[in-house]
This record gives C-alpha cells, structure tokens and sequence, in this order.
C-alpha cells in the first residue's frame, strides 16, 4: 500500500520469537543485535536478553519505536531505512575475570519498505542469518530467526496529544524495561565523533518489554 499519507509520526514493533538450526560446539549465550535506521546513514543499535545456547533458543521479544519528525523524513525512512538483524554468541566463561565480547554467526536486512507496502503494515517471516563469510552450503541449514515487523500510525487524536520534540534536530533516547539507559548510550549514533545536530529532526524512544 505504500508509505501512509501526511505521515509525521508512527510506531515500529519489532518481535523477537526464536532461533533455529543453531549448532554450537561450546556452550553460551545467544542474543539478536538489531540496527535500526534513522536517516543520514545514522543508525541505532539495540540488543535483545541473552539466552542460553542450551536453551529452547526462545525469546518472544518486543522492540517499539515512537518515531515522529517532518513528513518527508519520516516517509524517506519508510522507503530507504531497514532493520539489520545480527545472531550473536557470547562464551559464558569469563577471560581474566570478565565476559568477552560476541561472535557473529549470521546477519539478515529487512526493509522497511517491504512491511509499510503490505495490506496490515506487517510482515511475520523466518530471516535467514546469512555468515560472514557470506557462504550457505547446500547440506547445512543456515541459522535463522522467526521475526515479525509491524508499523503503526497513530489517529488524528493520538497524533495531537504527542508534541514534536523542538530541542535538538535529533533526539534519540533507548529505554529498556522503561528504564532510561544513560551517559554513552544516550546517543544512538554508530560514528565517531558524530555531531546529531547535523540531522533531520528526528525523536525516537526504544522500549524493550516482555512480548
């Protein structure tokens, strides 16, 4: 159906619900790294709860996103952004007494696009976690995550009760369990030395809850 008209602000939900043909000779921890896109080859990233690797490989996870800025920021997000779905493991066993850092098993893009030109603005789908050596063999079963990607536009009287943000070109707050996460967290910029003020305004809250 296309981007919606005289859009100025919506709801992103991104569901994590599980894993598949994981197959791990050590054991740990597995979680889901989403990338978000958020205008200006500018992104933000987001990790879902750790689970074990021995586990029934479940999360069942909402991620919302409040996004609200001008009308042709936020179609061009719907038309040109994407969420990028990375399958990371994590060794349960700390090195020197701390926890290192993740491994890469995989990594899938879906558009946005793709949800917003749906009938519902909805897609449930396996993504296929594509390794980094970007090499699938025939034999064996690519790791993959049961997703679903939603977009909700908010009525003319839910749209009036929520005011733009006017302080900065770009707001970007992340909160998880409704818990506001702070100090290098509170920008959502991937780049170094990034300057958000160089931005189209732009306001996003990332909630992180139990589905």
């Amino acid at each position: 159906m296309g981007a919606p008209q005289n859009l100025s602000s919506f709801r992103c939900e991104l569901r994590i619900v599980r894993a598949k043909n994981i197959e791990l000779k050590s054991n740990g921890h597995l979680f889901v790294r989403c990338y978000l896109s958020a205008g200006k080859n500018n992104r933000v990233r987001l990790d879902s709860q750790e689970i074990s690797s021995k586990s029934d490989l479940f999360w069942n996870e909402t991620l919302s996103l409040e996004c609200s800025g001008t009308q042709d920021s936020m179609e061009m997000l719907l038309m040109q952004g994407s969420v990028v779905f990375e399958l990371r493991w994590r060794s349960s066993l700390p090195v020197l007494g701390k926890i290192g850092g993740s491994h890469l098993l995989g990594r899938a893009e879906i558009p946005w696009k793709t949800v917003s030109e749906t009938p519902e603005m909805e897609i449930v789908k396996w993504a296929v976690m594509v390794p980094k050596s970007r090499r699938v063999y025939e034999d064996i079963k690519p790791p993959a995550v049961h997703v679903a990607m939603k977009l909700k536009v908010p009525t003319v009287k839910e749209a009036m009760s929520v005011p733009v943000p006017v302080l900065m070109p770009m707001t970007m707050r992340k909160r998880r369990n409704n818990q506001r996460v702070t100090n290098s967290d509170e920008c959502g910029c991937m780049d170094v030395g990034c300057n958000c003020a160089d931005y189209d305004m732009f306001a996003l809250v990332a909630a992180l809850d139990g589905f």
